[in-house]
């Protein structure tokens, strides 16, 4: 793996790890309620989706278990659209697909 993968992924991996932190004593309701929790959270979001947009096809291939496309997508709809910023995709996002991304990332890092 190349370094500045590594480094990316790293990043990805805190990110990751953030965002689960932002919304893990947190109600649904509150990502509606409290702008800067959403804000935080999607700012979070935005980072995975960049960083995994730089990592190498090589590390790409290597660790096909990544949903590279489907985060790099999600980074420019958040980017992009963020004055129709969907709070359930956000919600799910973190609390569904987030702590199997850290566990496929950790995995990458490991390899």
């Amino acid at each position: 793996m190349l370094p500045d993968d590594r480094i990316r992924l790293k990043h990805m991996l805190d990110a990751t790890q953030t965002a689960i932190g932002f919304l893990r004593a947190r109600a649904r309701h509150d990502l509606d309620t409290d702008t800067m929790l959403l804000f935080a959270t999607v700012r979070a979001l935005e980072v995975i989706g960049e960083a995994a947009g730089k990592v190498s096809d090589s590390t790409r291939s290597a660790a096909p278990q990544i949903p590279w496309r489907a985060m790099v997508g999600m980074r420019n709809r958040l980017i992009h659209g963020y004055f129709d910023i969907d709070t359930e995709v956000v919600w799910r996002t973190v609390k569904n697909e987030l702590p199997e991304l850290a566990s496929a990332i950790e995995g990458a890092l490991q390899a």
